[in-house]
């Protein structure tokens, strides 16, 4: 990329999926919704793998093009970068179980590259950024709802009690 690419460049993300012994299946649908996204422009995949832990901690790292059947996915493969080091994928299989396979993706944040442009211009800096994972957030309304309910039967049992 050049200096130029880059200042018009968006956020870059990575995430890993992980998928326990005998549940991997990165076809269909997950396949289909990043399709979805590259080709809404939402993003750009820069790279994308597959990490395989055996159940002693080694790990095969495999990329799309040593894979058979893509099927959606083929389309985005002769596009990719090959970005991640072998000790990116060192680090990035330290967080996987043993016996699991995990598919990784890198992408730009293309929906956001106006946005952070227009801040590099005005002479901001990003400073910090974090994700609120969909789990995270999910378990903190079931524990709001279960105080709520707590609070609700407490409330019910005084006035039952007066």
């Amino acid at each position: 990329m050049s200096d130029d690419d880059l200042e018009q460049a968006g956020p870059i993300d990575f995430v890993i999926i992980e998928f326990p012994a005998g549940q991997k299946n990165f076809r269909g649908e997950i396949a289909d919704e990043l399709v979805k996204l590259v080709d809404a422009g939402t993003i750009r995949l820069i790279d994308a793998i597959v990490l395989v832990k055996d159940d002693d901690g080694a790990v095969e790292a495999l990329e799309l093009s040593d894979l058979d059947d893509l099927g959606p996915l083929a389309a985005l493969e002769a596009e990719l970068a090959e970005f991640l080091a072998e000790e990116d994928v060192d680090h990035l299989a330290a967080a996987m179980d043993p016996g699991s396979v995990a598919g990784v993706i890198v992408y730009e944040n293309v929906w956001a590259a106006p946005f952070a442009a227009a801040a590099r211009r005005a002479g901001g800096q990003l400073i910090a950024d974090g994700r609120i994972h969909s789990q995270a957030i999910a378990a903190a309304l079931e524990a709001e709802a279960e105080a709520e309910s707590e609070i609700e039967s407490e409330a019910e049992a005084e006035k039952e009690g007066a």
